[in-house]
């Protein structure tokens, strides 16, 4: 996982849009838009994209599985601390539990904006964190993995 590169990427890593939850207990759980679409689907207004050094896009309307209910459902009720969300060309952020389960304006894997599905180039699956607002450094476009990381993970 590196940190957020300031040039432009427009094009998806991979031609693949599929991607893999990991568990604490070194599980891999394979995971693509229908089997998220499977998971209750929220809508969460008044969100923006804020890209370093390329200004602001928005607001946006996104529509998709909250983050939490996807850590639930591949991890169960178990505790866990943090979650890293990578894309397919590692970029990635981490979520504390905190930031993540809450029922207000909550972390999001959406594949959809404004009312359409997002196209493999505007993510196909992205992380929307509804109310960032430092450059982005909290969106990930084209998810690729997310690791669920157990209390006391280094």
């Amino acid at each position: 996982m590196h940190g957020h590169r300031h040039d432009p990427n427009p094009d998806p890593p991979s031609p693949d849009p599929s991607f893999r939850v990991l568990t604490p207990d070194g599980r891999i759980h394979p995971m693509d838009l229908a089997a998220l679409q499977t998971l209750p689907s929220i809508a969460v207004d008044g969100c923006y994209i804020v890209s370093t050094g390329h200004g602001t896009s928005g607001p946006f309307t996104f529509q998709g599985a909250r983050l939490a209910d996807l850590i639930r459902r591949c991890w169960g009720h178990r505790p866990w601390a943090q979650v890293q969300v990578i894309s397919g060309d590692g970029f990635g952020t981490t979520l504390g539990h905190a930031e993540v389960d809450r029922e207000a304006r909550p972390a999001l894997l959406a594949y959809q904006v404004d009312g359409r599905p997002m196209t493999r180039a505007e993510g196909l699956v992205r992380l929307i964190v509804p109310d960032d607002r430092d450059d982005a450094l909290r969106q990930v476009k084209w998810v690729g993995q997310i690791r669920i990381l157990a209390p006391g993970h280094p």
